[in-house]
């Protein structure tokens, strides 16, 4: 394990131009957006997209690609942004020049020691394991394993996170994290800082917006990483020398330790004084206090995750016994980190049965319902559905498909969910042509829709190299019936940080 910012400058642009840094969650294995990102990149040649430009992309909408998750089946959704690939590498090269990338790890080393301990400093793998893999690891090690032992010290934990961090971010904080509020005031709307730099590239792909930055790559993931990180330097100048309380923050989550109610709620406010002045404010709904620091340092779902972990084989030795257990689950804690897991387990497990069980249509409910109410995790299910429906006779498989897309069809906005329903129906051993609005399920069945508004740019050659058919890089058609485990490993090292 390697923490990023460690890296040289030329390592860190490597990182960040890996597909799975572009876009950091589940695809189908036949879709990556890295041939794009080369291509970008050898038109750029190093420099900055402003170069390429016929006018401002911040006058324009919709330059960057916004699709949606659906967390809850109804109203929640996580909206994922793909930042337009020429700003999204004039910024990589932007961040990555020498100098600049060790001004941002000088302030990175500044913001350590106090009463805050981060735990959520962006890492790479340095094996086998994946970047995000690695990451989960990370969180594991700093944050649970931290917080159980500070129960020697502490009597007292209260948890807290901040309400839509990426959307409330306020992005001239991002030069005030790297300059200094008073350096970055005095020079405010000057092209000499870096920050006004990063500040103008985020700002030219979302419509001139100057509150919130796009979700969805390992780069955002590193600024807000960078604004978190000022506000503790902030918290630990209000809070220095106080040896009476501790706070651990992994990304926009906090949790704070201490020995009495009262002190607790004092530190509270101190963090969410310096949130708002980036933007940002806790949900009031996720503040949680105990006064049992083991117990409240271990989410109830996890708590009761690993009491189901082996689903109660020994007396739930059916699949659709194991299955139900799975569906109560999910009513219970939706869309939790470890309901993901749980799922994931099964996935694993079930693609041992062979036979077709008498009560096939039976588990194929259930699951698919399992989706419905908690659609975060359809990755896995659609691979346990894949599995099941692989195993009925040939003339049932397409019905079986058909009625399992028409009740996801009743989620709203989910285009990551169709995605994934693409994968699963329509290789040739499936044979449904799946149809979608979705513009990246039409880029696969070889439609040509935009993704990103490049009206903004000049360059022929620039337009050429985001051609969108490039992030199709293997025929759906010819996948497997079967989604295997690992096409979705990403799914489960996820679900740890959920």
């Amino acid at each position: 394990m390697k923490r990023l910012i460690d890296l040289t400058s030329d390592e860190a642009r490597a990182h960040f131009m890996k597909g799975s840094s572009y876009f950091n969650d589940d695809l189908p294995r036949y879709l990556s957006f890295e041939p794009i990102l080369e291509d970008v990149a050898a038109v750029l040649n190093g420099g900055c997209y402003s170069q390429f430009q016929a006018s401002k992309p911040s006058l324009i909408p919709n330059v960057n690609y916004n699709f949606i998750a659906n967390k809850d089946g109804r109203f929640a959704w996580r909206p994922y942004e793909l930042m337009h690939p020429a700003i999204y590498v004039s910024l990589v090269n932007l961040i990555c020049e020498e100098e600049n990338w060790a001004v941002i790890g000088k302030r990175f080393g500044e913001f350590e020691d106090g009463v805050i301990d981060c735990c959520s400093a962006p890492v790479m793998s340095v094996d086998h394991q994946s970047d995000v893999a690695t990451q989960v690891r990370n969180w594991w090690q700093s944050v649970e394993q931290r917080s159980l032992a500070y129960s020697l010290e502490f009597s007292h934990i209260l948890h807290t996170d901040v309400t839509d961090c990426y959307g409330s971010l306020y992005t001239h904080s991002i030069s005030w994290a790297i300059h200094g509020l008073e350096e970055a005031k005095r020079k405010k709307g000057k092209n000499s800082l870096l920050g006004n730099k990063i500040d103008a590239h985020i700002q030219a792909s979302r419509y001139g917006q100057t509150n919130g930055i796009a979700q969805g790559s390992m780069l955002m993931n590193f600024i807000a990483e960078l604004v978190l990180g000022y506000v503790d330097e902030q918290i630990n100048a209000t809070l220095q020398n106080c040896e009476d309380i501790r706070i651990l923050r992994y990304r926009d989550d906090f949790r704070i330790f201490a020995n009495s109610d009262e002190r607790a709620e004092e530190v509270l406010k101190v963090v969410s004084d310096n949130l708002r002045q980036v933007g940002m404010k806790l949900g009031v709904a996720k503040t949680i206090s105990s006064r049992n620091v083991v117990v409240g340092s271990i989410k109830p779902d996890k708590l009761a995750g690993i009491e189901l972990q082996d689903l109660g084989n020994a007396n739930a030795k059916t699949i659709q016994k194991q299955l139900l257990r799975l569906h109560s689950f999910g009513q219970k804690f939706t869309n939790s980190g470890a309901l993901r897991r749980l799922i994931s387990d099964f996935h694993s497990s079930v693609s041992n049965q062979s036979e077709v069980p008498d009560d096939l249509e039976v588990q194929v409910a259930i699951a698919t319902d399992i989706a419905f109410g908690s659609p975060a995790t359809f990755p896995a299910v659609a691979g346990i559905l894949s599995h099941l429906i692989s195993l009925a006779p040939n003339d049932q498989k397409a019905e079986l498909w058909e009625k399992v897309q028409q009740k996801m069809e009743r989620i709203p906005y989910n285009g990551y969910l169709e995605i994934w329903l693409q994968r699963v129906t329509q290789p040739k051993a499936v044979g449904i042509q799946f149809s979608s609005s979705e513009p990246i399920c039409r880029i696969v069945n070889g439609e040509a829709p935009p993704l990103w508004e490049n009206d903004w740019i000049a360059s022929e050659e620039l337009k050429k190299a985001l051609d969108v058919s490039k992030i199709v890089v293997a025929t759906v058609d010819d996948e497997e019936e079967v989604v295997r485990p690992e096409e979705v490993e990403l799914f489960k090292e996820n679900a740890w940080a959920y």
